[in-house]
């Protein structure tokens, strides 16, 4: 029988608790102010292998490394200007930049799933803050969900989908934000949208000054890239003004369901309740028909996961 995961609190004895385990090798999820992380120390093999094993993750989809501050960032990543200017206008905050690897760089080369190239983050939850400055250094962290499921927004989602498989999750509420982090690359030089999320992407191409270029292959060079993710149980059907018969409807706006998402059309509102809202609908069962959505600001984000919630699943 697999050991129960242990529910700790953002106290301090419990997060120095949490960066042992995490030192030695353990899997712990924390809160960010996205959604619910899934940590190990990004520079053990074993312990990232854990991350793998326990999502029942595909080893080609890299994981990002969340780090307490820019300048423990740059020393694993080729810093550029351009990253300097994203780090001191959103970090902390819901952004992930993927830059070339140091070469003195120390980490698994499991978190780049054979990649150049690295994912950083440093995150603005005050528990995550604390977690990452206890522990002093890399941290792999993906969504701590099944892969492929509803990302956690809370320890009670968490600990639905991993009971057993990590040592703990550090409990602190719902998260803020509720979309994975809005994620950026560079090729020669140009900024690339790799993943819409918790940033709004206008916000960032005013801080750029120029327009965020999209990918030009299907090739995975980021995390949450995979056409299917995101998903429930049930079928998932999009812009949809009426639930079907045998379907739950996901409101917004002028369109009601029997949850929904804002009912003031407000996005950063919807953005919050998105996953948290699937995951009660999947506890009920059956498909799910889910209102439009703009795609504007954080519409863009939410459009893309519901995009992949609702894709055909190998």
């Amino acid at each position: 029988m697999s050991p129960l995961t242990q529910r700790l609190t953002p106290n301090s004895a419990d997060l120095k608790h949490a960066a042992d385990l995490l030192r030695q090798g353990a899997l712990v999820s924390f809160p960010t102010e996205t959604v619910y992380g899934l940590g190990a120390d990004a520079r053990q093999g074993e312990a990232v292998a854990g991350i793998y094993k326990a999502k029942g993750r595909p080893s080609f989809n890299p994981l990002i490394i969340h780090l307490a501050d820019t300048a423990a960032a740059k020393n694993y990543v080729e810093w550029s200007d351009s990253a300097e200017t994203l780090a001191q206008a959103f970090w902390p905050g819901p952004l992930t930049l993927v830059l070339p690897l140091r070469a003195d760089h120390d980490l698994s080369p499991l978190v780049t799933a054979g990649l150049p190239t690295v994912a950083v983050r440093v995150p603005a939850h005050p528990t995550a803050q604390a977690l990452l400055t206890h522990f002093t250094g890399p941290v792999a962290a993906p969504s701590a969900n099944p892969s492929g499921r509803i990302s956690p927004t809370t320890a009670d989602h968490v600990i639905a989908g991993l009971e057993g498989r990590i040592a703990a999750v550090v409990d602190d509420g719902q998260c803020t934000v509720g979309l994975e982090s809005t994620i950026i690359g560079f090729d020669n030089g140009t900024p690339v949208l790799l993943r819409a999320g918790g940033l709004p992407t206008e916000e960032i191409e005013t801080v750029l000054g120029q327009s965020l270029a999209h990918p030009q292959n299907t090739k995975i060079t980021a995390p949450g890239q995979l056409t299917s993710h995101y998903a429930p149980r049930g079928a998932v059907r999009l812009n949809a003004t009426a639930a079907h018969d045998g379907e739950l409807m996901l409101g917004f706006g002028k369109v009601s369901g029997i949850l929904t998402l804002s009912a003031d059309g407000d996005l950063t509102e919807a953005a919050a309740n998105l996953f948290g809202h699937l995951h009660q609908l999947d506890a009920m069962g059956g498909a799910i028909a889910v209102a439009p959505i703009p795609m504007q600001g954080l519409g863009c984000a939410i459009n893309d996961r519901l995009n992949r919630a609702a894709a055909p699943r190998g």
